[in-house]
């Protein structure tokens, strides 16, 4: 058996790791580039799958569409949810999956470059020497070694996170609503309540899904509570950052150096070649004015491991679905009363 897939959003990198991944007898995919809302769900019409990226958006308008049209499950290619109203989908009878886990390597490892190439400003070095300028004027950094690194979620990201910072010879600490005290043990770091870490650590890493209780939970209160010329960086969901009180941080040299590799506002222009268009944003462009704040555009994914483990797992995804077997990966709408 195999099922009529309408892949939305779809870019390049993902195309021949899919194609690998679809062994015969195989799904018959359909690469769409168009974002998935509600403007474009119609085009998933005889379509018994979707499977949509982390900035689609299936809102109950979409997802009703989606029913409409013959959809009867939803494959996220990705781990985060937020982007689907679950409630929703359960209402329309879309089943919706996910992929948990692809590798938590590739993000821990991502934020391990943010780090030093903000600490060691390798970028700045870059571009000085192309252009035949050796000075090494404001290149200064600082060792890793005996620093303090908060690490905010200790899922599977974040423990990796702790290892390898623990091998630079940083002092870890952690905070998670679920606090594994057998991982930090055998690390020999601790976990700590959020202020704490926030007040202590020299560099400070997000490791959290989006949710309402996430939403913006680094704030201008926040901020106050941590080290002058904290280095921030997040790597999991914009959206847990409140960006304009960032912006006045940073303004105040109370966070002094920022790596994010998500923006709350990022649907609709990361992902995508915008170079020729003038900057809407006026909050990203004042981000990205600043000096000592790098920016990428949501790659810390994107490693060859994590694009094959994406494709194998959503295609069992849809195979399990087709085939009757319990959905492993399944997400649904807490209960409530």
């Amino acid at each position: 058996m195999s099922s009529r897939i309408a892949f939305f959003d779809t870019h390049e990198f993902e195309k021949e790791p899919f194609r690998l991944a679809n062994v015969l007898p195989g799904h018959e995919i359909t690469f769409l580039t168009t974002r998935l809302d509600v403007k474009t769900a119609a085009l998933a019409k005889g379509f018994a799958v979707v499977c949509a990226f982390a900035n689609d958006q299936l809102d109950a308008v979409c997802l009703e569409v989606l029913a409409r049209g013959g959809t009867n499950l939803v494959a996220l290619r990705s781990a985060g949810y937020n982007h689907v109203d679950l409630k929703a989908a359960a209402i329309s009878k879309i089943r919706v999956v996910r992929v948990p886990e692809y590798s938590p390597y590739a993000i821990a490892e991502h934020v391990v470059a943010l780090i030093q190439t903000l600490n060691r400003k390798t970028h700045k070095a870059y571009n000085r020497v192309r252009e035949g300028n050796f000075s090494l004027d404001g290149l200064v950094g600082f060792d890793l070694h005996g620093k303090t690194i908060g690490i905010v979620g200790t899922g599977r990201i974040g423990k990796v996170l702790a290892k390898i910072m623990h091998g630079f010879g940083c002092s870890v600490l952690l905070n998670d609503i679920a606090p594994d005290a057998v991982f930090s043990a055998g690390l020999e770091c601790q976990y700590v309540d959020l202020h704490t870490l926030l007040r202590a650590s020299d560099i400070i890493s997000l490791h959290l899904p989006l949710m309402p209780a996430t939403q913006h939970c680094i704030g201008a209160f926040e901020f106050s509570l941590m080290k002058k010329g904290v280095m921030l960086i997040n790597t999991s969901r914009g959206g847990i950052v409140d960006s304009k009180a960032l912006i006045k941080a940073l303004k105040a040299g109370q966070v002094g150096q920022v790596g994010l590799d998500v923006y709350e506002e990022e649907a609709g222009r990361f992902f995508e070649d915008q170079s020729d268009l003038v900057m809407s944003d006026d909050v990203l462009a004042r981000l990205l004015s600043f000096s000592n704040v790098l920016i990428t555009g949501h790659q810390g994914f994107l490693t060859r491991e994590a694009l094959t483990n994406i494709a194998n797992t959503t295609l069992r995804n849809v195979t399990d679905a087709e085939e009757g077997r319990p959905l492993v990966n399944a997400v649904s709408a807490p209960f409530s009363t």
